[in-house]
């Protein structure tokens, strides 16, 4: 669904992508992990059109995103701070990315409810917590039934509950056929969502395992034990 070929990026004297190479499917849901500064931002940016790599080709259903914008009808996109306008109220925001998404299809309204963001409507932006914002954002991802989702932090500022009714969205949707791609620096949020890692160092793709062979290779059944099982190894 989404492949990375030979993508290279820099700013600069700084590379920030170094001939990454990856497949992404249908039915996944991926952990895009490494450390600050690894690239991993960027990546995501390149996916969405955001940023455009100085080599390499992305594609998108077999179609080479360059000078294509088509394609990202099929993406909900999570950032991991959204930016909205403070004089705005919850309900206007929504309505908003409505109109600027004109879809037809039916909409999926499931974290608006499970958040009861209904009661808030009225609210306006420049009143909220961090914690809001994100279920703002996280609602407006799923919205438009997306066949993929890319989420940076997503659990970044929720409280315990909301974040398990994110997680069990994802899984939902993971489970529906839908790409998921999360970033996330608190690996224990992903031991029972992710079914692959694509870990990034420097830029460059590290290494790509399926949870399987992950923990089939270090005897850990936890995902951060893993890693730093793998990353001892690397280091050796």
């Amino acid at each position: 669904m989404i492949i990375a070929t030979n993508v290279n990026k820099q700013f600069g004297k700084l590379k920030v992508l170094d001939n990454v190479s990856t497949t992404c499917e249908k039915g996944e849901c991926i952990a895009l992990i490494g450390p600050n500064g690894c690239g991993k931002t960027t990546l995501i940016k390149s996916i969405l059109g955001m940023v455009v790599p100085d080599s390499g080709v992305i594609k998108f259903n077999e179609k080479d995103i360059k000078n294509q914008w088509e394609y990202r009808d099929e993406i909900g996109y999570m950032p991991q701070i959204g930016r909205y306008p403070d004089n705005m109220t919850i309900g206007q925001v929504l309505e908003m990315m409505k109109d600027i998404r004109n879809k037809k299809t039916a909409l999926d309204d499931d974290l608006i409810r499970a958040f009861s963001l209904p009661k808030l409507l009225d609210k306006r932006m420049r009143t909220l917590s961090g914690g809001t914002r994100q279920k703002i954002s996280a609602a407006i991802a799923f919205l438009f039934n997306p066949t993929v989702l890319i989420l940076d932090e997503p659990t970044a500022g929720l409280d315990p509950v909301s974040s398990e009714l994110l997680k069990e969205k994802i899984i939902t949707e993971k489970e529906n056929g839908k790409l998921v791609l999360i970033t996330s620096h608190v690996l224990s949020e992903l031991d029972d969502l992710v079914t692959r890692i694509i870990y990034m160092q420097d830029g460059k793709l590290l290494f790509q395992k399926s949870i399987e062979e992950l923990r089939a290779d270090t005897g850990e059944v936890k995902l951060s034990r893993a890693i730093a099982r793998v990353m001892t190894n690397e280091g050796a």
